[in-house]
């Protein structure tokens, strides 16, 4: 059997042929692919030289396919349903994926909007699954490997990556209620200082970051990996933890501790999704973005 490279095809008789052999007129089958009629009988002729065959008889009652210009139609009616599959446009469909999304959140995430984010995708996409794993120093490693499709990240990702500005939050500080300063509003930065703290080590150093411009460093005595256990230590103490605004409203017991506006050298925290820019045109990726836009907003 002889074969025929595809590099050594006009991809450009494919519409034609397919016009001629499901008109089997060359008029209509010009009108249907936009070309004159010359153009249309030249894409004959050179079709015809290059199948070694007439593929269109006229005869009294018109034009006739040649057997081998049927056997041509049948395989074309799959052919053709393939590359137009191939060349149309990516679509994602949630409702019927069954995709696996897996993120890089720290435990703020998890106890800010995560459960929204995790109810929404699964209402959505019911065969879906989430998976979470702590965002760490090697979230970027994972990102580059393609181990973790987003991560929600507390400031500005390097510039090699994709990034979206999800929300902004303020820090507080968080006491017992029976500590020295529990009756204040605020905390100044010389306070600030002085005093012990209980600090959350998630490998992002938010606070000795802010700190670091200003020179001067706080005096840690307890450090912690979670958000959501970090205040129930506190009482009976004198610690003071540092928190965002959403989380420390969220865990922090009222009964049991007092909430003060953080020392004002303390800059706004920013967070982002980031993900691989070989992700940015992906539908499905585009689409766990947009919950977990949705879902930052909405717990806002």
């Amino acid at each position: 059997m002889r074969t025929t490279h595809i590099d050594q095809v006009d991809l450009n008789l494919l519409p034609p042929l397919v016009a001629l052999l499901e008109e089997q007129h060359v008029s209509r089958a010009a009108d249907r692919v936009r070309l004159s009629q010359p153009a249309m009988s030249r894409a004959l002729q050179r079709l015809r030289r290059h199948f070694g065959d007439e593929l269109l008889v006229r005869g009294p009652d018109g034009y006739s396919l040649t057997p081998r210009a049927e056997r041509l139609r049948d395989q074309l009616t799959t052919a053709v349903t393939h590359l137009e599959q191939l060349f149309a446009t990516e679509a994602f469909d949630p409702a019927t994926a069954a995709q696996s999304f897996r993120l890089a959140v720290s435990d703020y995430t998890v106890a800010t909007f995560g459960p929204e984010l995790v109810r929404t995708v699964l209402a959505e996409s019911p065969d879906s699954t989430v998976g979470c794993e702590v965002l760490d120093e090697h979230a970027f490693d994972k990102l580059d490997a393609g181990t973790i499709d987003l991560a929600i990240y507390g400031r500005v990702a390097p510039e090699r990556y994709c990034s979206q500005y999800l929300f902004s939050d303020r820090f507080v500080c968080v006491v017992a209620a029976e500590h020295p300063m529990a009756d204040q509003t605020s905390v100044s930065l010389s306070t600030y200082l002085r005093l012990p703290h209980l600090t959350i080590d998630i490998g992002q150093p938010w606070i000795d970051r802010a700190l670091e411009p200003l020179g001067v460093t706080r005096r840690v005595a307890v450090s912690v990996p979670y958000f959501a256990l970090a205040p129930s230590i506190l009482p009976g103490t004198e610690l003071l933890l540092t928190l965002p605004e959403r989380v420390a409203r969220k865990n922090a017991d009222p009964a049991q501790t007092r909430i003060l506006a953080a020392p004002r050298e303390l800059i706004e925290l920013e967070f982002y999704a980031v993900w691989h820019p070989r992700f940015d045109q992906d539908p499905s990726h585009s689409w766990l973005r947009e919950k977990v836009r949705a879902a930052a907003e909405s717990t806002a």
